[in-house]
């Protein structure tokens, strides 16, 4: 019996295997099917997929929203008073020029203070003053309200010492010594017309010439003209034209002439000087000379004074170029007696010592018969060059 029962029951478990395996659906799966029928089979067509949208070409991002900003409590408003105006300050003293001390004295001038800042709140007699600017035609200022402005009270600034633009040390004085600024007296030579042997090298090579110092004035306006030429070598002439005033030359206009000319211009109503070779423009200081001016206004400075000028005092004045302006400084070196083609002459040398590269150096001898005007004149150029100018003969123009 149980060997039976053992045999009945691995046929049915293999009978059931047997079913599932062919896929047959059990009854505890699914309902009864209808009488009649074991099993049936279908084929379900599965349905089709919705059609897909088209993407849009540019996605909208829906911005997150913006919680509005809180409104700020009201803070308590100050009482209206006057516009309180901001102390000005004032503009930094120039720069030492290069020269030393005293050298730019003659282009600073003292800055007035600023005023203090009024404080916020306002007085009873401001409010009535601001309240008289108000009721104004055009916004005018009534005397009033001037009369208490803190500005209205300041002093005007005293009378400045009128300065001649050139500096004067006195020998032995020293390094933080200032120099004299006060307008020394000058006494201009007479027209004259001189006449110069000239010696010099010009590129390593050695050269004889002539030269011509024609200088004229009638007590009102000047003119100076000085041309050297010479054979193989060609000509050179520099002019200055200008006026004559209480502090003696007042240049205008130089020009330098070799193969073109450049020209320097002093427009002395905007306080400039104009290069013609478009080079950057200068300050028109008080007493500049030009090149050619400068050797004359020495002259008249030592013709009024001759005592002051004992060796070792030192001359400093603004000197211009056709391209550019310097200060040049002049040393008295001495009395000297030249041995010159028109005879020995008794002479006074001053000389001007290159301070930098590419400076020359210039030496200069004024004769006191001559009125002080110059005899004898060598450049030297920083590579050596040199012109050297003797009188040869001097004469009326």
């Amino acid at each position: 019996m149980p060997r039976r029962a053992l045999v009945f029951i691995t046929l049915l478990v293999l009978a059931l295997h047997w079913l599932v395996l062919q896929g047959v659906p059990l009854h505890w799966d699914h309902p009864a099917p209808p009488s009649g029928q074991v099993f049936s089979t279908r084929s379900i067509a599965a349905p089709a997929p919705p059609p897909i949208p088209p993407a849009p070409a540019k996605a909208a991002q829906a911005a997150p929203p913006v919680a509005a900003p809180a409104k700020p409590r009201p803070r308590p408003q100050p009482p209206a008073g006057p516009t309180t105006a901001l102390p000005v300050a004032a503009p930094a003293a120039a720069p030492p020029s290069e020269d030393g001390p005293g050298a730019g004295a003659d282009v600073l001038a003292d800055a007035a203070p600023a005023a203090p800042a009024q404080e916020s709140g306002a007085s009873n007699s401001d409010a009535a003053a601001l309240a008289s600017d108000e009721a104004a035609p055009d916004g005018a200022t009534t005397a009033a309200a001037l009369a208490s402005s803190p500005e209205a009270a300041i002093p005007a600034p005293p009378p400045t010492e009128a300065v001649s633009g050139v500096d004067i040390t006195p020998p032995g004085a020293g390094t933080g010594a200032q120099p004299s600024t006060t307008s020394p007296p000058v006494r201009l030579p007479p027209p004259t017309r001189l006449a110069f042997d000239v010696s010099g090298q010009a590129k390593k090579f050695t050269y004889i010439a002539r030269a011509e110092l024609l200088w004229q004035h009638d007590g009102n306006r000047y003119q100076a003209r000085q041309e050297l030429s010479a054979f193989l070598v060609g000509s050179r002439s520099q002019s200055s034209t200008g006026l004559v005033t209480a502090q003696g030359l007042q240049p205008e206009r130089f020009a330098d002439r070799s193969r073109n000319e450049q020209a320097a211009h002093f427009d002395y109503a905007k306080g400039r000087i104009v290069f013609s070779a478009n080079t950057p423009e200068a300050p028109a200081s008080p007493g500049a000379q030009d090149r050619l001016s400068v050797f004359i206004q020495l002259g008249a400075l030592l013709a009024a004074d001759p005592g002051r000028f004992v060796p070792g005092t030192q001359l400093t004045l603004t000197t211009v170029s056709a391209r550019s302006a310097d200060r040049w400084t002049f040393t008295v070196e001495g009395p000297e007696t030249l041995e010159l083609p028109a005879g020995p002459t008794q002479a006074l040398k001053l000389q001007r010592l290159p301070r930098k590269d590419y400076d020359q150096k210039a030496e200069l001898w004024v004769a006191p018969a001559l009125g002080y005007l110059p005899v004898r004149i060598r450049i030297t150029q920083a590579n050596g060059d040199f012109a050297d100018l003797q009188l040869r003969s001097s004469s009326a123009p």
